[in-house]
């Protein structure tokens, strides 16, 4: 290394540049260094070059020189460096990095930037603004930074300083970190892949970063020109006594869609709800607009929609009966869900097929870096997720499993008809996910349930879920986004008769359905992005079979012929901000749908009743030939204005088709229930929904407080006639009814999300109301006029809240009432030919008593140390406090000639229970 000398601004004059005539050079050099060069210019002139050996790295450079002043030389030399040079008149050439010696002040220096020419015009002067800064002690852990290379001809004041922030560890980007200038008040934040830019003023900059899980920084920054200072970070962990997150809390308010509800699985646990069972399916019927016929009913009624108007997905495969033993216990792993976004008002244009809502339900990821579970026991269940890395930092492996053993219960009731029942059900799950790179990531996950259940001792009912789906996650760059997603589901039922007689049997049903969907995401900007994509799902239905058990059975067997259908979409959407204030999320879905073969369909003659007597023709249609195409544009729209910052209203609207149907003579989801495809005699369901609301978050966002009212109209809505016949129904065509339907009502909700009371009221008046009116008699009920759903119920007022004594130990409530559901009765009787007959009301014209229900419970978490295998959980409880004996139905019997009215209840008495949770 050449000696270095430091130079001040003011040197002697005499020592200053002040040649009369440039110095000329000839000079030629191929791939060498700078250093050989400046040696190379040492040799043929009298010049001498002082710097330090590390200011080069190890670029090589090519250039030809015939009679060029040495300045010109050295420029070209430095134009891709951070090296300016100084001449003196000794011939001394001193390089310097970054800056630059001035041998005098600049024009305008002292603020005069003007001076008057001989003939009196003015000349401006071109402000220059050298770099100072003060020489200062700094700390041992600050590290001093120049950034960029200083230009005499610049006049800027500020210049931009840009980067990326990544984690030492794992070599991820680090989003919002925090960058602030010390006794400044300039700041900036990285984005969601780790890069920030900023403005700093000329000179000496102390820069500070924090972030969450990362330790904190201090640079001081020397600042010359624009340039780039990259951040390679390390983790820090620190104890704290206690962290509480809260994103998106008024989400609320400013998200565009309306009718969107979320629930946060791991918040649910301190619910009480049946024999400690932790459900959060169940704690979304606690919500306005959703609701449930009764207890121990499955399904869901959203918006006074039918059960079957209900799209659910578990990490977008459809689960066609998520709950057990009749809706009791939901067939969902708890331990393995995380999320669920529940859409009830404005649909999202990537989701078709059903008319009510949506549940979209997300399970969790395994954990990547080290081995970790939770189980739970209970008096009916046991439930157990495990979570283990595969390949650490990058893909995981997540299994869970849980299972009931009810029947010791059972058999220890004082009821001898039970004796021999049994009831049983198990679920399983598996989810691998894995990070190929920073830009693709697949995600498999496989589910599967079934139920076992007889409450007689010769009939055996199963019924089971099996879904696959299989997610690629593709990030093309920072605005484009895919992901491509196959997804297979099953539902099937058994009936397995095996009595004293000759005639025991086998009876099934089962839908199967295949889906493969690409859906894109493109961010245009803050204020607009967008979606897009493609569909197609085939439906395989087998509608019913009934065989002999075994060889000694009588009973015939009948396979009704399958049906199939393809689906297929194409849908759009986008969101845009025209200001702060106006967002509107606009979609467009355009839906087809095939019938397929092989089938025979029948043609009715027009202006008859459909039976029978009244067909015409019967159609062949062979394997994949198109029997009936449907097609259907689905608008999906909402706008949301904000009139301040906490408070929003909200206007969506939006129409949807559906191409399949539920078939059911119950109030409710049954095990037994068939489904049947759209075809040439049956219409798909359509309906249109309107939505207005007001959301307000109160006292800096401790409450919400949300009013939203809707109106919604269908048509072609699926019912039978009087008497009908469904299963194992070759002619279901005949028995079934179309008619049209209309709902409105009225949601409030009040939650409070902090402090040590938390929780939520909420209120829903609805109404539901179904008309199926024809040109014939039999295609009337209640004379062609409106009349209630099987599930309207007018008033429903929950409540839930949980009070934390202290940390560990805390009190929960649930509270529930609602109207009793519509029925039909028995108003009279006469004789005729010497039998009784009953006369019967109008369909749905009473009610039975209605319901309502408290439950309370205890909750007592482990202690908090850090050392310690698990952290556990207890959950003490009571279930239907007041021992209220809810009705779930009202039927007839006859008995020695009298028509007696019965009543049959699920829980009519307080049901305590005691559930152990550990985490490890």
């Amino acid at each position: 290394m050449k000696k270095l000398y430091i130079l001040f601004l003011f040197i002697s004059i005499s020592s200053i540049f002040s040649q009369e005539q440039a110095l000329k050079v000839s000079l030629s050099f191929e791939n060498s260094s700078i250093k050989d060069v400046l040696d190379q210019i040492e040799n043929i002139t009298e010049f001498s070059a002082f710097y330090a050996d590390n200011w080069f790295d190890n670029r090589k450079i090519t250039g030809n020189y015939i009679d060029t002043e040495l300045e010109t030389i050295l420029i070209e030399i430095f134009k891709d460096t951070l090296i300016n040079f100084f001449i003196t008149a000794d011939k001394k050439i001193i390089l310097t990095q970054n800056s630059i010696i001035y041998n005098e002040l600049p024009a305008g220096f002292f603020g005069n930037l003007e001076s008057k020419k001989e003939d009196g015009t003015i000349n401006q002067i071109t402000e220059i603004n050298p770099v100072f800064y003060q020489q200062q002690k700094v700390s041992n852990n600050t590290e001093t930074v120049r950034i960029g290379k200083e230009n005499k001809n610049n006049s800027q004041k500020t210049f931009r300083l840009s980067g990326y922030a990544k984690n030492m560890r794992t070599g991820r980007p680090i989003p919002n970190m925090a960058i602030t200038i010390k006794n400044t008040d300039i700041g900036t934040q990285t984005n969601k892949n780790g890069f920030y830019e900023i403005q700093l003023k000329a000179g000496e900059n102390i820069l500070e970063t924090s972030s969450l899980g990362i330790k904190e920084t201090r640079k001081r920054v020397i600042i010359y020109n624009n340039g780039q200072l990259d951040f390679t970070l390390d983790e820090s962990l620190e104890l704290l006594d206690e962290v509480i997150l809260k994103a998106d809390i008024d989400k609320n308010v400013k998200e565009t869609i309306s009718g969107v509800t979320n629930i946060d699985v791991e918040e649910s646990k301190n619910i009480p709800l049946v024999l400690g069972e932790r459900d959060a399916l169940k704690v979304a019927t606690a919500l306005p607009g959703i609701s449930t016929t009764g207890e121990g009913s499955a399904g869901f009624n959203v918006r006074g929609g039918k059960t079957d108007q209900n799209l659910i997905l578990l990490d977008d495969a459809v689960i066609y009966n998520p709950q057990h033993f009749f809706g009791i216990f939901s067939a969902l792993n708890p331990f393995a869900l995380q999320n669920i976004d529940i859409y009830k008002g404005n649909i999202p244009s990537e989701y078709g097929g059903r008319l009510s809502s949506v549940f979209d339900i997300q399970t969790k990821n395994g954990d990547k870096d080290k081995f970790s579970g939770e189980a739970s026991v209970g008096p009916i269940t046991g439930n157990i997720v495990l979570e283990t890395p595969i390949v650490r930092e990058k893909s995981s492996l997540l299994i869970g499993g849980r299972g009931a053993y009810a029947n010791w219960l059972i058999r220890s009731l004082d009821e001898e008809s039970l004796q021999d029942s049994e009831a049983s059900f198990y679920d399983v799950i598996g989810k691998y996910n894995h990070q190929i790179n920073d830009n693709n990531k697949v995600n498999a996950t496989a589910y599967f349930s079934r139920d076992d259940f007889s409450i007689t001792s010769d009939s055996l009912y199963i019924y089971s879920n099996r879904s696959l789906s299989l997610k690629w996650d593709h990030k093309f760059n920072d605005k484009n986004r895919g992901k491509l997603i196959l997804a297979n589901s099953n539902y099937q039922f058994n009936i397995k008769f095996d009595g004293d007689t000759n005639d025991d049997f086998d009876l099934g049903f089962g839908v199967d359905e295949t889906e493969l969907k690409l859906k894109m995401d493109y961010l245009h900007s803050k204020k607009f992005k967008f979606e897009y994509g493609l569909s197609s799902k085939l439906y395989t239905l087998q509608p019913g079979s009934i065989e002999p058990l075994n060889s000694e059975s009588i009973v015939d067997p009948l396979f009704i012929d399958k049906e199939r259908g393809l689906e297929s979409a194409a849908f759009f959407s986008g969101r845009f901000d025209l200001n702060k204030n106006i967002s509107i999320d606009a979609g467009l879905r355009y839906s087809l749908y095939n019938a397929l073969g092989k089938s025979s369909q029948k043609v009715f003659q027009e202006g008859q009743p459909r039976n029978e007597s009244t067909v015409v023709e019967v159609l062949e249609f062979d394997t994949n030939e198109i029997i009936e195409t449907y097609s259907n544009p689905e608008v999906r729209l909402s706008l949301r204005y904000l009139l301040g910052t906490d408070f929003s209203i909200k206007a969506s609207y939006n129409n949807t088709a559906q191409y399949i149907h539920r078939l059911s003579n119950n109030t409710t989801i049954s095990p037994i229930d068939t489904w049947k495809l759209s075809d040439l005699n049956i219409a798909p369901q359509k309906a249109t929904q309107y939505a207005l609301g007001f959301y307000k978050n109160l006292n800096d966002d401790i409450y919400e407080l949300s009013i939203e009212s809707f109106y919604k109209t269908s048509t072609n809505i699926l019912d039978f006639k009087t008497g009908a016949e469904i299963l194992l129904n070759e002619n279901i065509e005949t028995e079934v009814l179309q008619g049209d339907g209309m709902a409105y009502g009225v949601e409030l909700l009040l939650k409070k999300n902090k402090g040590r009371l938390n929780g939520w009221l909420g209120y829903t008046y609805s109404r539901s109301f179904l008309k199926l009116d024809g040109d014939f008699n039999e295609e009337r009920v209640n004379n062609g006029d409106f009349f209630p759903t099987n599930f309207d119920k007018p008033h429903d007022f929950s409540m839930v809240a949980n009070y934390k004594f202290t940390k560990r130990f805390s009190l929960s409530a649930n509270f529930v009432y609602q109207t009793g559901r519509p029925v039909t009765f028995p108003v009279g009787r006469f004789n005729f030919g010497g039998s009784e007959f009953v006369v019967f009301s109008d369909r749905n014209k009473f009610r039975i008593p209605d319901f309502y229900r408290l439950d309370l419970g205890f909750n007592i978490e482990g202690n908090h140390k850090i050392k310690k295998f698990a952290h556990s959980f207890w959950t003490i409880s009571i279930y239907n406090v007041l021992g209220r004996n809810n009705p779930f139905s009202v039927f007839f019997v006859t008995e020695n000639g009298e028509i007696k009215a019965l009543k049959s209840s699920i829980f009519s008495i307080p049901i305590p229970s005691v559930t152990y949770n550990f985490k490890f």
